[in-house]
């Protein structure tokens, strides 16, 4: 077992911010190339309604599509009841996901609902997933600050948090959706959580807009949580928090803990050459992972001293 979990996002919460819309087979050979490279826990795609999310209209045959990949687990976000009864038909996606803000102004944005009544919206989609004996994962998102409320109190994540894990998700997401978390607040969070729930069933999510992402990761590292999401190149962002960056790249989160000597499972080279191939033949722009650009311009200077003799 490795000693940390990398929970890939990017086939969902990166593509799903990308202004074109990335063919199917592009999806598929991207998912192939995550599982060669050694990542056990993909979040292909979002089972929500094509007008919210064109990007992710091709869901259902994704899922119907997806490669039985022995130790690798298929995960997808689910909005609704509805969502949960295409996720369950597909047959190959093994773990759903719900989404809750902490802060009612982002929450309404997102659903237009505010927290109460978007938890009570859950609720059942949770029951349902437990009475199949469908693990679920709750995203919370702005648990470090949000776009329009400012600082989210800790005590508000936490309750939140508890709530979730009584109506019975298997997992929580904490979400920096804007990026402006720094470590103190990583260990003061984890510290009050790990008090009410094991830190077992937390992983943290951090979005790189102020270059914090991968500090916050070692200070979640360093405060006791094991699993971490992260995304190919640093794709992702968020449409209702203007500015946001995309999510910590997962090649810098897995170059940070191999290089500490920390297990993660991952081939960081298989990784790089995944996103080159997604950066030159796919999206056609500049990914912003800095192990990957760095490695970039270490091989650039190679060629142009093999070239000069």
């Amino acid at each position: 077992m490795t000693a940390v979990r990398i929970h890939e996002v990017g086939p969902r919460d990166g593509l799903q911010n990308e202004s074109q819309v990335v063919s199917l087979d592009d999806k598929l050979a991207l998912v192939e190339r995550l599982a060669d490279a050694g990542l056990r826990s993909i979040e292909c795609t979002s089972f929500v309604s094509p007008e919210w999310i064109p990007q992710l209209a091709d869901s259902d045959a994704l899922a119907a599509r997806l490669p039985a990949r022995e130790g690798v687990e298929y995960r997808g976000l689910v909005p609704n009841l509805k969502g949960y009864e295409r996720f369950r038909a597909s047959g190959r996606v093994h773990r759903a996901a719900v989404f809750i803000s902490v802060s009612e102004t982002h929450n309404k944005k997102n659903v237009n609902r505010s927290v109460a009544e978007h938890f009570d919206r859950l609720v059942p989609v949770i029951d349902r997933a437990r009475d199949d004996g469908v693990p679920m994962r709750a995203y919370v998102s702005t648990a470090f600050g949000c776009p329009d409320e400012g600082r989210v109190a800790p005590e508000a994540v936490v309750k939140l948090t508890r709530d979730l894990v009584a109506a019975g998700v298997s997992d929580v997401s904490l979400g920096d959706t804007i990026g402006v978390g720094v470590p103190g607040q990583v260990h003061e969070l984890a510290a009050a959580i790990g008090e009410l729930i094991p830190l077992e069933r937390i992983a943290l999510h951090f979005h790189d807009t102020y270059g914090r992402g991968i500090v916050n990761v070692q200070a979640g590292y360093e405060a006791g949580v094991r699993e971490f999401d992260a995304s190919l190149g640093g794709l992702g962002g968020c449409p209702y928090a203007p500015g946001a960056a995309g999510n910590v790249a997962t090649e810098d989160v897995v170059d940070l803990f191999e290089r500490a000597g920390i297990d993660t499972g991952i081939d960081l080279h298989a990784l790089v050459e995944t996103t080159a191939w997604l950066e030159r033949d796919v999206l056609g722009r500049p990914l912003t992972s800095r192990v990957y650009r760095a490695e970039m311009g270490r091989r650039e200077r190679h060629r142009q001293k093999a070239e000069a003799g």
